[in-house]
């Protein structure tokens, strides 16, 4: 296979409706993307892969008009076009849904639809009927029961996307492209959007896929598109391809295994929750943690997981019940005392909750640790340094400076420094939410393996995943949550996805 050009079309194939054609883009000294070329046909879906700091993002940024090539062209219906900017791209039927859209609270759905160009009636008043009974009509053909004239606040992401979809329709959108669309989805809601992809496609549209889940691509694409440091490696169908060969083409090189969990012999009890019990949130919620022990606490979203690590921490206060570390008792609601004790808790949103986006990689990794750090009354800058840089090197983080700012560092790189800053104050507890969400296929068999040699060491792990493989790859007993209320507790020998989701579901008693 030639490593500069995609496959070509098999005879009689229609011209692709979007195209790059050895496109590069630099920003100063970085190469962005490297003569990488793509093409993207009507009716089908198509998927893109990479790690994080592959080019993905600049591609999409390419194709919908933010940036403009430094070499190569961009092709619609196999014609060179110059998109000025977004504008440009959304008129020539260029349509991105992002993971988390940008709706307008106070205005009904159909509002958010047409913005801008609503339909007028007599003495250029807005035809609100017509507008509704658009938008009504936008989502019939997207096979989805969604009232065009709710307000869009308190929306779900997955309907705020569908709103987002919706309006890429009413601009006769022709190509979708979809940046990790389903990261924030319970497995209900990405089963309606893959419907909706379907029905897309069976329209015509081609559809650019953006997922760190594997399996998804396999589920819903047919061709795949990998990126590896800003160079096209491949574009192939998906068909005949398995799992590994994917990752080989993203990383470079075989992984040993994506869930390398040791075997360990759990210790005594380092946490104990009982009767733990917030009103109108969790109830009655009791378990335990051992030493060396990796339990997953799963459930579909909005069954209440996060919401029990945040009480066990302190963020929340519970109404009723108990928390024990080492057999210590916790105050409720003092993170404080939940940090003395032992407990450390990286949360699911790294970005608001558990980084300073603006402070340097040194000065986060510090912050957990400012009284270590003291040399009298002032930060010891060196003994911060020291502690930063021992900390990257053991979780092998990828960085430039230890002064640059955490917001230019990938996704993964992120949450390694949230779990070197807890790490940093030798827990005996570990709650992780989502350790892995957002982040590529390599980093995220590092993340597994860190957590596999913590465990070996004796800390105790209470992981938190809607990543239902990461969940039995990883995890000695599976807690399942369902409405507020644990509804199961499963060995590892007996967790598999029937078992977790049928407790998930409320179906298993």
């Amino acid at each position: 296979m030639d490593p500069g050009e995609p496959d070509a079309p098999v005879a009689g194939a229609a011209t692709p409706v979007l195209a790059l054609r050895q496109v590069s883009k630099s920003f100063g000294a970085v190469r962005a993307l490297k003569g990488v070329s793509l093409e993207l046909f009507a009716g089908e879906a198509h998927a893109l892969a990479g790690e994080n700091g592959a080019g993905k993002s600049t591609l999409v940024k390419t194709l919908s008009g933010v940036h403009r090539p430094d070499e190569g062209e961009v092709l619609v219906d196999g014609r060179p076009v110059e998109f000025t900017g977004p504008a440009a791209a959304q008129e020539a039927g260029v349509a991105v849904i992002y993971q988390e859209p940008t709706l307008f609270p106070d205005l009904s759905v159909a509002e958010n639809i047409f913005m801008g160009r609503q339909p007028r009636a007599s003495f250029g008043r807005i035809d609100r009927g017509a507008m509704r009974a658009e938008a009504a009509g936008l989502f019939t053909r997207l096979g989805v029961a969604l009232d065009p004239a709710r307000p869009a606040r308190g929306l779900s992401i997955a309907d705020q996307q569908l709103v987002e979809i919706a309006k890429a329709l009413s601009r006769r959108a022709r190509v979708l492209i979809m940046d990790e669309p389903t990261a924030a989805l319970s497995g209900n809601e990405v089963a309606r959007l893959f419907s909706v992809v379907r029905a897309l496609t069976e329209h015509g549209c081609a559809v650019l896929f953006i997922s760190h889940r594997l399996e998804e691509i396999f589920q819903l694409c047919r061709r795949v598109t990998t990126l590896r440091d800003g160079t096209w490696v491949a574009s192939e169908p998906v068909a005949g391809l398995t799992a590994d060969d994917l990752v080989r083409r993203m990383v470079g090189r075989d992984l040993d295994t994506l869930y390398p969990k040791r075997e360990t012999t759990p210790g005594e009890v380092a946490l104990t929750v009982g009767r733990l019990t917030r009103e109108g949130v969790f109830t009655d919620v009791s378990f335990e943690v051992r030493r060396g022990e990796i339990v997953a606490l799963a459930g579909l979203v909005g069954a209440g997981r996060s919401e029990v690590a945040r009480a066990i921490f302190g963020v929340d206060r519970w109404d009723a019940g108990w928390v024990e570390v080492a057999g210590r008792r916790l105050t409720a609601g003092s993170p404080t005392a939940a940090m003395a004790a032992g407990l450390a808790l990286v949360p699911e949103d790294r970005r608001q909750q558990g980084l300073v986006m603006d402070m340097s990689i040194e000065r986060n990794i510090g912050l957990t640790g400012l009284s270590r750090l003291r040399r009298g009354p002032v930060i010891s800058r060196a003994a911060e340094r020291a502690r930063a840089r021992d900390w990257a090197l053991r979780l092998r983080l990828k960085f430039v400076r230890l002064g640059d700012a955490v917001n230019v560092l990938s996704g993964g790189n992120q949450q390694k420094v949230v779990l070197a800053k807890w790490l940093a104050t030798d827990p005996a507890v570990l709650i992780v939410d989502e350790p892995t969400r957002g982040i590529d296929i390599g980093t995220k068999a590092e993340v597994h393996r860190l957590l596999s040699e913590l465990a070996g060491r004796g800390i105790a792990i209470l992981m938190i995943s809607s990543d239902l493989p990461e969940v039995l790859g990883m995890a000695d007993r599976v807690l399942v949550m369902h409405e507020g209320r644990l509804a199961a507790e499963i060995p590892r020998e007996r967790a598999t996805e029937e078992t977790v989701m049928s407790a998930a579901t409320g179906a298993a008693a």
